[in-house]
């Protein structure tokens, strides 16, 4: 049995190829990455590869952190000390829990504990 070299690299517990080509359509269907010719290459400019890595940064950084506060209501007290980065993320947070609870999407309980 013939093993593809990028599966060879990235080992059996890899994104399945079915993930790898919608990932690919939706990057293509966003002109952030196109196809070379009649190959199975994609190439990205610059600029495309900048957008690419600031959606991936803001999704892991700054979007999955104030949902995860959100869902998870604060029982203890708040610090003593803020830094800058805790109050930037706090604003949102309570923004987003006051957002949810008019959407329904989680209780008046849960935030009331927040």
């Amino acid at each position: 049995m013939l093993v593809r070299p990028w599966r060879q690299l990235t080992g059996p517990g890899s994104t399945p190829s079915r993930q790898a080509a919608y990932d690919l359509g939706k990057l293509r269907g966003k002109n952030l990455v196109e196809r070379q010719g009649e190959s199975h290459r994609y190439h990205s400019n610059t600029q495309a590869t900048r957008t690419i890595s600031a959606l991936i940064t803001l999704r892991e950084h700054g979007i999955a952190p104030i949902i995860a506060g959100v869902r998870r209501p604060r029982l203890c007290r708040k610090p003593a000390a803020w830094t800058p980065v805790d109050r930037d993320y706090e604003a949102p947070r309570i923004d987003m829990q006051n957002l949810f609870t008019h959407l329904g999407i989680i209780s008046i309980n849960a935030t009331a504990a927040a």
